[in-house]
This record gives structure tokens, C-alpha cells and sequence, in this order.
């Protein structure tokens, strides 16, 4: 039985929960569940803080795990990534008053408060600088007002909740950060039922991102309507009953769906219809 560790609780869960229900897999309904038997697909969830994820999964007592790629990196398991999963995307970045510091290079003697050390400390120590790190869970942004650190290391979106602190972005991101499958360093790597659960995870991002687009048009001006819908590998073109018409099914990306119905339209399709895809296997 294929054993895979999951986020507890956190802004991984739901997506990650979501993402596995549309790939077939049984998911709780009741959250104070911390194990789940999927006996149709045969495997075993376990539900456990993100940060310990990695932990387990490195040791071999796990198969696979879906967590941070931040927090993989921070923990210093044995655990590697092996698919990026496209949600709980974040950027991870110094931040200080302004006047304290330009750039990283200028944080030597200086101290950096982060819920991230593992990952701060060798961000330093791979650029020579030689600063001491303070680990803090929660909001850190405070650290600096109360005198705890000079620096501080979080995640960023809009910057909004720093600048209220008074603080500033400074330096490059330390890192990008998405939700991730990982296993263990050396584990086989065509396993089975790894492959077959990676393969079940890869149909939903292809379905989530790609629509079904189906048209009528002229025969004449099939070449300039498939130029605008290839397919992955080719549209299907079929006759219809309507001598010199045929209707076309393809494969567009989601994002351009709307741009490519009107571009149809100018080229002579008719009756274009679009489509979800709930899974697939390409």
C-alpha cells in the first residue's frame, strides 16, 4: 500500500485535498481525521503538520508527501522534489528599515529573524556573509520593532503588511516557493504506484489548465482555423452532414480560450463551444 503524506492544516490543505479528490483518490470529510485508508486505489494518507512532511518522507517511513518546497529545504531531509503542483505559490524576502542595508552582502553582524532558518542561514552562508539567524513562528515582521533582529526573512505578496511595519523589500527573493510532491533521496524512481499517482497528479494540472474547444467551419478555411487550434498533437477534423462543412475538436489552453473563440469566429467557425476537462492522460 502506497503510503503519501499530506498537509494537516495550513494554506496547503484544501488545494492539496482538492487536487487528490479530482484525481480519483478518497479524501476526508472530517479534518480531525489523521489517517485515511483508500482501499480502491490502495493507498494510506497521512495527515501531519507541512513542516514534518519532508521529515517522515526522508526517513522511509513514507512514500510521497505534498508540501512546501520552502519548508523541503528548511527541514534538511533526506526528502526531494519531484513534481511542482502549481498552488501555494509564495516569495521569500529580506526585509529591514529603510537606511539599514541595500543588499545581503551589508547583513554582516547584523540579526535575522525568519520562521525559515535552515533555508536563511545557507542563503548567508552560501554569499560569505556572516549574520546571525533567530528562528520565529508566526508574524515576523515585528521583530525588527522590538529590537529581536535588524533583518527579518518572510513570505511576500503584496508587501503591503511589511510596509505597514515600516519596513522595506530589500535583495533578490531568497526563494519561490510552490506546493511540491516529494520522496525520499534514492528511493526507485519507477515505482509503480509512485508513477501511477504522479501520472493521476500531472492529468489534473493538464486538465485545470487546457478546455475542450469544438467548432463547425468550412472545409477551405480549415487550415486557417486549425492554425489557431493545433491540439497537443493534432485537432480532430470530421465531416458533417452539411456538404463542405466539418467541425474540429481541440485541446486550447485555458488562459487563451476567449481570444481564440473570436479569432475562429473572424476565420468563418460556427457553433463554437468550450468545455472543461476533468481529467485526462496524455
Amino acid at each position: 500500500m502506497l503510503r503519501i503524506a499530506l498537509p494537516n492544516k495550513g494554506s496547503l490543505s484544501e488545494p492539496a485535498s482538492a487536487m487528490l479528490h479530482e484525481a480519483g483518490y478518497l479524501q476526508r470529510k472530517d479534518a480531525r481525521e489523521l489517517v485515511l485508508v483508500d482501499p480502491q486505489n490502495n493507498v494510506e494518507f497521512f495527515f501531519l503538520r507541512p513542516r514534518d512532511i519532508a521529515v517522515y518522507v526522508g526517513s522511509g517511513r513514507l512514500d510521497l508527501g505534498i508540501t512546501g518546497r520552502d519548508l523541503l529545504l528548511d527541514s534538511g531531509a533526506s526528502a526531494e522534489e519531484i513534481m511542482q503542483l502549481g498552488f501555494g505559490r509564495s516569495k521569500f524576502r529580506f526585509a529591514t528599515r529603510p537606511g539599514t542595508a541595500k543588499d545581503v552582502s551589508e547583513f554582516g553582524g547584523m540579526t535575522v529573524a525568519t520562521s525559515l532558518p535552515g533555508v536563511v542561514a545557507k542563503h548567508l552562508a552560501d554569499r560569505g556573509v556572516d549574520a546571525a539567524v533567530v528562528r520565529l513562528d508566526g508574524a515576523v515582521e515585528t521583530a525588527v520593532q522590538l529590537g529581536v533582529a535588524e533583518v527579518i526573512a518572510d513570505v511576500v505578496e503584496t508587501g503591503t503588511t511589511l510596509r505597514n511595519a515600516g519596513l522595506e523589500i530589500i535583495s533578490d527573493p531568497i526563494l519561490e516557493s510552490e506546493a511540491v510532491v516529494v520522496r525520499r533521496i534514492g528511493a526507485e524512481r519507477d515505482e509503480p504506484r509512485v508513477t501511477q499517482f504522479l501520472r493521476r497528479l500531472q492529468g489534473v494540472l493538464v486538465a485545470r489548465s487546457y478546455v475542450m474547444m469544438d467548432y463547425d467551419i468550412r472545409a477551405e478555411h480549415v487550415d486557417k482555423a486549425i492554425g489557431l487550434t493545433p491540439g497537443l498533437e493534432s485537432p480532430t477534423v470530421s465531416p458533417l452532414h452539411n456538404e463542405g462543412w466539418v467541425a474540429v475538436r481541440a485541446m486550447v489552453p485555458r488562459s487563451e480560450a476567449q481570444q481564440i473563440m473570436d479569432d475562429l469566429w473572424e476565420v468563418g467557425a460556427r457553433a463554437i463551444l468550450v468545455t472543461d476537462i476533468h481529467a485526462c492522460r496524455l
